[in-house]
């Protein structure tokens, strides 16, 4: 499908993250968007203000009548009217999966994917072609920094697109060029077994257009499976990798580093950012830029202003006496970079991590990875789990977690609870971390170590 012919488009559930940025597309390009979603928050509020119809009740006289595509979220339930009454009714309804298909093929395509990494990478170097005057569409999954967006248009027809594995719905992705960070297990209530996850990552692989390039993190488990048509490795800073850092200092919260690769080499890159997962994520965006035959001098530039991500390593508050760190963190992995990094940046600190389970089934099946990775921290506060799209597990809570902990020093608290502690407790360094509504925490917990 043209989707630069469509000029009326109706979304349900278009306060999602991936569903608002597709939704700032075609609105940008002049459509009539509007839209319905179950809550509104700070994110629909903002496509309101530009021009977008949005409501939240599912209520077929509140739809769009003369829309010409229907785009739907797989969180969206089966038995949601308004979904129903378009299938009924024989309107153009596909998946955002099935939107962003026609972008990749239509542009000239670089799409991440992994089950770490990957919003931060896509937004960086969507961030670098923005700044480099290179140009491009970005598709985020994440909120950028810098331009308080998860969208933003080029006239140039390269598209960044974050590629989401859940649903499979990055198997429908075709790009130019595919960056690969991580294929640990995750999504096991979709994919079953491990294996049958890694085989998916196989067949992304399989999809990078002829002559395109995969750009996929040295070492990964069945490597020699994931190749694309030009295959080049990362790493942060193993230099068996095509692509690697070196010289990597500390520097105000961030680090210093040079990007080596076989035929050229960037020296003294300043991020600003905290977490040493973070440079092995700049090296990654800075060998597209180098793929795509940016001028290295325009990118190292760049790179000095890079913001981040909203809830990735965010520094909420940073100051001699607190550093309020808030992340997205929700897989085991992800924790034990964030808080090792943070152990690293902040050492002498007492590192406190307040953490919010996400869904029933990964809490089951992850459970003794996410101990692991927690005892890491000083001390340790579990909030109950977040169901997002599942219904309760019969003995999965988050006392699960806490009994396979070794580190004794943690709790089971109400986020109510969780305020009341910080009020109380001397802290020198906080961490919330979890995808769920526990960001709704950030201001609160912000204000009272502001005002203490």
């Amino acid at each position: 499908m043209n989707v630069r012919a469509i000029n009326r488009v109706y979304f349900i559930g278009i306060g999602g993250i991936g569903m608002s940025a597709l939704a700032r597309f075609f609105r940008e390009q002049g459509s009539v968007v509007n839209g319905y979603d179950k809550t509104e928050t700070e994110l629909t509020a903002h496509l309101v203000s530009e021009g977008m119809g949005v409501h939240y009740t599912d209520d077929i006289a509140l739809i769009d009548k003369d829309t010409q595509l229907v785009v739907y979220t797989p969180a969206i339930p089966k038995d949601h009217k308004e979904l129903k009454w378009y299938l009924d009714n024989n309107y153009p309804v596909y998946k955002r999966s099935d939107v962003l298909q026609w972008i990749t093929e239509a542009m000239h395509a670089v799409t991440v994917a992994g089950t770490h990494g990957k919003t931060t990478i896509s937004t960086m170097i969507a961030y670098l072609l923005r700044e480099t005057n290179y140009g491009c569409n970005a598709f985020l999954g994440g909120i950028s920094v810098n331009y308080d967006r998860n969208y933003w248009s080029s006239k140039n027809d390269t598209a960044v697109v974050e590629a989401d594995e859940y649903d499979r719905s990055f198997l429908k992705l075709y790009p130019d060029i595919a960056v690969l960070t991580a294929i640990d297990p995750d999504h096991l209530d979709i994919y079953g077994t491990a294996a049958e996850m890694e085989s998916a990552f196989i067949q992304y692989t399989k999809n990078i257009k002829p002559g395109g390039t995969l750009l996929v993190k040295h070492g990964l488990h069945r490597q020699s499976e994931l190749k694309g048509p030009h295959t080049i490795t990362y790493s942060l800073q193993n230099d068996a990798a095509d692509v690697y850092a070196d010289n990597i200092q500390q520097k105000d919260g961030g680090y210093l580093f040079d990007v080596i690769a076989e035929k050229w080499k960037l020296e003294k890159m300043h991020l600003h950012i905290g977490g040493m997962h973070n440079v092995e994520n700049a090296v990654a965006a800075i060998a597209v830029t180098q793929m795509l035959g940016i001028d290295g001098a325009l990118v190292k530039q760049a790179l000095h202003g890079f913001k981040g991500v909203k809830r990735r390593f965010e520094y909420v508050v940073n100051t001699d006496k607190i550093v309020y760190i808030d992340d997205y963190a929700h897989h085991p992995e992800e924790l034990s970079a964030l808080i090792k990094s943070a152990k690293n940046l902040f050492k002498g600190r007492r590192c406190v991590v307040a953490f919010q389970p996400h869904l029933f089934s990964r809490t089951r099946d992850l459970a003794d990875g996410f101990a692991q990775s927690l005892d890491m921290a000083d001390e340790v506060i579990l909030l109950d789990i977040y169901p997002a799209r599942e219904l309760p597990m019969e003995g999965i809570t988050s006392k699960m977690i806490a009994d396979r902990m070794a580190n004794p020093v943690h709790t089971i608290l109400s986020k109510e609870g969780l305020l009341d502690y910080v009020r109380a407790a001397p802290l020198d360094m906080f961490i919330t971390a979890g995808a769920g509504d526990i960001d709704k925490l950030v201001e609160p917990v912000k204000n009272i170590l502001v005002n203490k």
